[in-house]
């Protein structure tokens, strides 16, 4: 019998920039409460929320500074309540970004562990005396003098989010408490972010440099951590039936794979094939998806997050054929699909045209150091444009807009609601097909990749996807019935004629 979570399509809410409910111009659960209908109208089954907790927002909420509260930019706790009870109403679950990683430099904890040596908290972070070559993965080095104590405190991320100490045993207790507290509150589960960089060992090797580039070797995946997350994962699936995806910082697919399953968490991302840089590595990839998730566990499938690009503009080339093609893919293949805000109407990116509607920290790392480099103004804001994860973050078209208050806090863009009726006609289309007992058992039948060509069978039905020029290919399958398709397909007794970028979904 499969788990809630094997069915279920999630949609991924970034949350100052889905629906502004009190006209601040800032997305907030107020907002989240009213759009549960079109949610429920999509189809999904699940929402993603990233983090909503109190944060001095240098890195948009996942530097957060108080795990127990709601920050006020997105409303209250009554009104977080009243957001999941209302989703719950729909038949759709909640889970949320938690960060245990880091914390920001203003939570309590840190400003405890930084007054002094001898602080009982000194040891929840990580401290040195002289850094070692650790590079943080925004760029720059991941070490930062602090004065009050004469020493260096860790940092994978921005300068303001330091690292938890996860081989002190009262951290892991106190974060045992944060997950139990959030549960209760009514969520359905965690998505883990970077969950694989927690801070297991104090060897503090120097990593390898290739080339004038660091590689990550020894500040992520250390000794340990299999049986950190198998623990993790226990916990949580024993307080009842809730779910787990952890993002994990790697691009090496037998690394991210081994964190999921029974003796780990329920899923893991797999940003090979969500962040790929063209079209042209998707259908390796998820021949290597197959191969590796053959046993029955669940890969994920997103082609969208928070931070990348729109697959608009990064696969789709702004084709709405395309788009629709990966679609498809995303939600009848083997797997968990997570949908990302947007995407569903075809919305673009936002590209920030100076560093004043610059607001993601990346960025603004990536224009200093460029500065830094002797770079001109012109080139580090080109090198900026290129590193910043703005361009997922404006806010949602809606036909009535995005808030009552004429900006939002982040640059919007231009709607194309002609465009955006078809895609969410498509894709309501596709996750209720998905909803069928053909698309939710895992496995394939006839998986094939036959150059830019994929076909597969899912129980009764074959899918045909071509990302390459029109095509024919045999029809070895008798009497065809088109059920869904983005493009007009034609097919006889002996042959399947494909456009350019066809994607169809038959009865066989």
């Amino acid at each position: 019998m499969l788990k809630w979570w094997q069915e279920t399509v999630f949609y991924e809410i970034y949350m100052p920039s889905f629906k502004d409910g009190n006209g601040d111009g800032i997305g907030d659960f107020k907002g989240l409460l009213e759009k549960v209908p079109y949610l429920a109208e999509l189809g999904v089954g699940g929402i993603w929320l990233t983090p909503f907790y109190p944060s001095p927002k240098v890195d948009n909420g996942y530097d957060v500074s108080d795990y127990y509260a709601v920050d006020p930019d997105y409303g209250t706790m009554a009104d977080l309540e009243a957001f999941v009870a209302e989703a719950h109403r729909h038949g759709i679950r909640v889970i949320a970004d938690m960060v245990v990683n880091h914390v920001s430099t203003e939570h309590a904890w840190f400003v405890e562990s930084r007054s002094s040596r001898t602080n009982p908290k000194q040891d929840w972070f990580v401290w040195q005396d002289a850094p070692n070559n650790w590079e943080s993965f925004f760029g720059g080095s991941a070490w930062e003098w602090d004065a009050e104590t004469e020493q260096y405190y860790y940092h994978s991320f921005a300068t303001e989010q330091v690292d938890l100490n996860w081989a002190n045993p009262e951290v892991e207790r106190e974060i045992w408490k944060v997950f139990d507290f959030w549960l209760d509150k009514g969520l359905d589960g965690f998505r883990l972010d970077v969950i694989n960089n927690l801070t297991l060992t104090r060897d503090f090797m120097d990593n390898p440099v290739v080339d004038g580039e660091q590689q990550h070797v020894f500040d992520k995946d250390q000794p340990g951590m299999m049986a950190k997350m198998a623990e993790i994962g226990e916990r949580i699936r024993a307080r009842g039936d809730y779910f787990t995806v952890g993002e994990i910082s790697s691009d090496n697919l037998a690394e991210i794979e081994r964190y999921a399953g029974s003796d780990g968490l329920d899923v893991t991302f797999n940003f090979n094939f969500g962040s790929v840089a063209s079209r042209d590595g998707i259908v390796a990839e998820l021949a290597r998806m197959q191969q590796v998730y053959a046993d029955g566990r669940m890969p994920t499938l997103f082609f969208g997050s928070h931070d990348m690009s729109r697959s608009w503009n990064r696969l789709a080339d702004g084709r709405e054929d395309v788009a629709q093609l990966l679609a498809m893919l995303m939600l009848t293949a083997h797997g968990v699909p997570f949908v990302y805000f947007g995407e569903e109407i075809g919305m673009a990116d936002f590209v920030p045209e100076s560093m004043r509607e610059m607001r993601d920290v990346k960025g603004v790392y990536a224009y200093e150091l460029a500065l830094q480099d002797g770079k001109s103004e012109h080139e580090a804001l080109v090198a900026a444009q290129e590193k910043t994860r703005d361009k997922a973050r404006a806010p949602m078209t809606w036909p009535e807009g995005f808030s009552d208050k004429t900006e939002a806090w982040i640059g919007e863009v231009t709607p194309d609601f002609a465009r955006g009726q078809r895609m969410f006609a498509f894709y309501q289309a596709l996750i209720a097909l998905r909803k069928t007992a053909d698309f939710c058992e895992p496995g394939y039948r006839d998986f094939k990749v036959d150059g830019e060509l994929l076909t597969y069978v899912r129980g009764e039905h074959l899918v045909c996807l071509n990302f390459g020029a029109a095509r024919e290919m045999e029809n070895k399958w008798g009497d065809l019935t088109p059920v869904l398709a983005n493009l007009d397909v034609v097919v006889d007794a002996d042959r399947i004629m494909l456009p350019a970028f066809a994607a169809v979904i038959f009865k066989i």
